[in-house]
C-alpha cells in the first residue's frame, strides 16, 4: 500500500522544514519532497502537523497498568515487598494480556511506537505487540534467587526462538536477568553465554537505589557496574535501566562498553530513588535513552512528560539551565531510544528508512507563536497533540481514532481483572 502524506512539516536533523510530501511504499519512506506523486493509494492530509519519528519508550513493565495507583506513595522496598510482589504472584496470562494490550493503547494514543519489556508470561505480550503493529524489544524477567533458575533461562530461550525478528522484525527478544540482587554472576554467566551463542541482547535494571549498591558491594565487593563488567556482561549489547548510583569511572565503562542506559526520571523521582548523572554520561559518550518504568510507579506511559521532565530536572538540579537542551531531550526520546533497542533503520524520516513516525497536530494555542517549534516540542506539546501514528507503514491512529484495538473493550477486561487481582487471597 502506498500512502501519501501532502503538505506537511519534517522534524530531521534538529529543524522543522515546511510543505513537503511524503510518500510510504508498503514499510519504507520511498520519497520526501516538494513534488506530489501521482501514485499513491491513501491519502493523509499534513497541513498543520509536524511529520516526526515516533516516541521510544526504552524501559517498563507494560502490563503493571494493571496496578495502576494502587500502591502509591510508599518506599521502594515496602512498595515491591508488601504490594507489588504478593500480587504479581497471582496474575495469570490472561490478566498480562489485558493489562498489555490497556498499556499498548495508551501509547498508541500518545504517539510512542516502540517500547522494551521486561516482564513474564511474554508470549501474551508479543501476542499484544503482534496484534497492536508496535515495535517491542522483549524480555523474559528472570530472578534467579526464586524457583529454578536453569527453568527460568530455558522459557527465556524457548520465547526468544518463538519471537526473535518475528512479524517483519517489529519484534526482538531479550535475554532479562533483573538485577545483580536477584541474579548472582554465576547464573548471570550462563545468561551471558547464551546472549552470544544465541546472538541476543541483554535487558536488566542496575544501580537503581542506594541500598542496592551497598547490598552488592557488601556481597561481592564490587559496585553493580564494576560487578556486570567483571562478570563480561557487558560484552553483549545491553540495556541498563536506571544507573542512578554510578560514578565517574563506572559511567567511562558505561561509555568504553557502549551499555544503552536508560534514564527514567519520573519513576526514580517517585520512588525517591535518586537523580541519575545523565549531563555526564551523555558528555562521556554514554548512549542515553528515556523509559516510563512500569505504569505503578510512574503512573502512565507518557514519554512526553520523561522527555518534558528529563529537559527541566537536570536544569535544576546541576543548576545550568543549558545542561540538557531540547533538541537533546528530543533525541533521547526518539533515535537514541529506537537504537538501543536494536532498530537501525527506524528513528530517523529519511528516503529507504522504515515508515515509522507520527503526526502532531501544532494548530493549537499552546504552539504559538511560532518563534522555535522544536522548543514548544519539548515544553509545550503533550500526548494529546498526536494526530496520527505510522508503524512499519501501518496506520495505527489517525485523527486520534485507533484503528487497530477496540478501546472500549481493552479498558473494560482491563478495570474488570484489575479489581479481581486485588480481591483475590
Amino acid at each position: 500500500m502506498k500512502i501519501l502524506i501532502k503538505d506537511v512539516s519534517l522534524l530531521k536533523d534538529n529543524e522543522i522544514i515546511p510543505n513537503l510530501n511524503i510518500l510510504i511504499n508498503n514499510d519504507i519512506i520511498e520519497y520526501i519532497g516538494k513534488n506530489i506523486p501521482k501514485e499513491f493509494d491513501y491519502q493523509i492530509d499534513g497541513k498543520d502537523r509536524i511529520a516526526m519519528p515516533g516516541m521510544v519508550n526504552a524501559h517498563t513493565h507494560l502490563a503493571m497498568t494493571l496496578f495502576r495507583g494502587f500502591a502509591d506513595d510508599l518506599p521502594l522496598k515496602e512498595w515491591l515487598e508488601t504490594k507489588i510482589w504478593p500480587n504479581e504472584a497471582k496474575l495469570t496470562e490472561d490478566d498480562v494480556y489485558w493489562g498489555s494490550l490497556l498499556g499498548a493503547l495508551e501509547m498508541i494514543k500518545g504517539g510512542t511506537i516502540a517500547f522494551a519489556d521486561m516482564y513474564f508470561f511474554m508470549d501474551k505480550v508479543a501476542e499484544v505487540v503482534e496484534k497492536s503493529g508496535l515495535r517491542a524489544n522483549l524480555s523474559w524477567g528472570m530472578i534467579a534467587t526464586l524457583g529454578d533458575e536453569n527453568k527460568r533461562l530455558e522459557i527465556s530461550l524457548e520465547f526468544a526462538k518463538n519471537w526473535h525478528k518475528s512479524c517483519n522484525d517489529r519484534i526482538l527478544v531479550s535475554l532479562g536477568p533483573h538485577a545483580p540482587y536477584t541474579c548472582p554472576p554465576k547464573f548471570l554467566e550462563k545468561v551471558i553465554d547464551k546472549a552470544i551463542q544465541y546472538n541476543l541482547g541483554i535487558h536488566t535494571h542496575l544501580a537503581e537505589t542506594e541500598s542496592e549498591v551497598k547490598e552488592i558491594k557488601e556481597k561481592y565487593g564490587e559496585t553493580p557496574i564494576r560487578l556486570m563488567d567483571k562478570v563480561g556482561l557487558f560484552n553483549v549489547p545491553t540495556i541498563s535501566a536506571h544507573c542512578v548510583f554510578v560514578d565517574s569511572e563506572e559511567i567511562d565503562i558505561l561509555a568504553k562498553r557502549k551499555v544503552g542506559v536508560i534514564h527514567n526520571p519520573q519513576s526514580n523521582l517517585k520512588l525517591a530513588s535518586g537523580i541519575a548523572p545523565i549531563k555526564e554520561m551523555i558528555d562521556k559518550g554514554v548512549n542515553v535513552g528515556l523509559g516510563t518504568d512500569g505504569p505503578s510507579s510512574n503512573n502512565n506511559l507518557d514519554m512526553w512528560e520523561e522527555m518534558r521532565l528529563v529537559a527541566t530536572l537536570h536544569k535544576g538540579y546541576l543548576k545550568d539551565p543549558t545542561a540538557i537542551p531540547a533538541y537533546l531531550a528530543l533525541d533521547m526520546a526518539t533515535r537514541k531510544g529506537m537504537e538501543i533497542l536494536g532498530w537501525k533503520d527506524s528513528g530517523i524520516l529519511e528516503v529507504g528508512k522504515k515508515a515509522d513516525l507520527i503526526l502532531v497536530d501544532i494548530k493549537k494555542p499552546h504552539f504559538y507563536p511560532r518563534f522555535n517549534l522544536i522548543s514548544h516540542l519539548v515544553y509545550s506539546a503533550g500526548s494529546y497533540d498526536v494526530d496520527t501514528v505510522i508503524v512499519d507503514g501501518k496506520i495505527l491512529m489517525e485523527k486520534r481514532e485507533v484503528k487497530v484495538l477496540d478501546e472500549e473493550k481493552i479498558i473494560y477486561e482491563a478495570e474488570k481483572r484489575a479489581f479481581q487481582l486485588i480481591k483475590k487471597e
